[in-house]
């Protein structure tokens, strides 16, 4: 198993009251969008988490366990060790426009990949979903890249009112010609896949899983018989729209089978 290198939280910034990003002192020059990187915290436990940017490394977190919560409580200045990146990301097509999809927390990789398109000429859609206004996050980020993103809440707060699959559906029907690359919650990629498969259009969905080491000795990120680890965590739609786990079962911390 790879040590992780000890490294320093610079910046922390508070995206919403359960959502906070941290900005470390190191770079990732080597990292793709849609790849991890396990984050250890001394004392407490190791936990993935995606890379919203590799230069300073960044990395969005949700306060939903004892990790998070103990990170949450972390302060700038604090010490915390990095191994990674791993996982398969996104790879980009660039003879096609973009359409970036992302429910909650997950809009964060897709920053990343944002940053990279644009730095290609490959034009950029966004989609933002959350249950309300308060809950979005990295709205000023992608417009300070020149974009506009399309907000999409529960509740109708902002922007339009329904998901962010409603709202990836409006502009596909304006112009069925984007590749979506897409990451949230499985409900949603399930949703996606459908989408795709009805329009004819490629696409590249991030899944989440639990994981312990990141690089496929464990065996806990198992989906159906593919690892999300090595094998992920973005796959294509027609890898997803084969597994028979996908969007129904996911494994707990003992590897017990779950439905989701």
């Amino acid at each position: 198993m790879p040590l992780p290198s000890i490294v320093t939280i610079q910046r922390i910034e508070v995206e919403t009251r359960w959502i906070r990003t941290f900005i470390l002192n190191t770079v990732l020059p080597e990292a793709e969008p849609g790849q991890f990187v396990m984050l250890w915290l001394p004392g407490v436990d190791e936990k993935p988490f995606s890379i919203a940017h590799p230069n300073p490394l960044m990395l969005t977190v949700a306060r939903v366990g004892p990790f998070s919560t103990a990170l949450h409580r972390a302060r700038e200045g604090d010490r915390v060790g990095i191994r990674g990146p791993f996982g398969r990301g996104f790879s980009l097509v660039e003879d096609r426009p973009a359409l970036l999809v992302g429910g909650g927390y997950g809009i964060a990789p897709l920053y990343f990949l944002a940053v990279r398109a644009l730095e290609r000429g490959v034009p950029v859609t966004v989609v933002i979903g959350a249950r309300r206004a308060n809950d979005l996050i990295y709205v000023d980020r992608f417009r300070a890249l020149g974009l506009e993103p399309v907000v999409a809440t529960d509740d109708g707060s902002l922007g339009i009112q329904g998901t962010a699959v409603d709202a990836a559906t409006q502009l596909i029907r304006e112009d069925p010609s984007p590749v979506i690359y897409a990451c949230g919650p499985e409900p949603m990629l399930v949703a996606l896949v459908h989408l795709c498969r009805e329009y004819g259009l490629p696409g590249q969905l991030s899944v989440e899983r639990y994981m312990k080491c990141g690089f496929g000795i464990c065996g806990q990120c198992a989906l159906d018989g593919l690892l999300v680890c090595l094998d992920g965590p973005v796959f294509s739609v027609e890898q997803l729209a084969g597994l028979t786990e996908f969007g129904r079962f996911c494994r707990s911390a003992t590897g017990r089978q779950m439905p989701i």
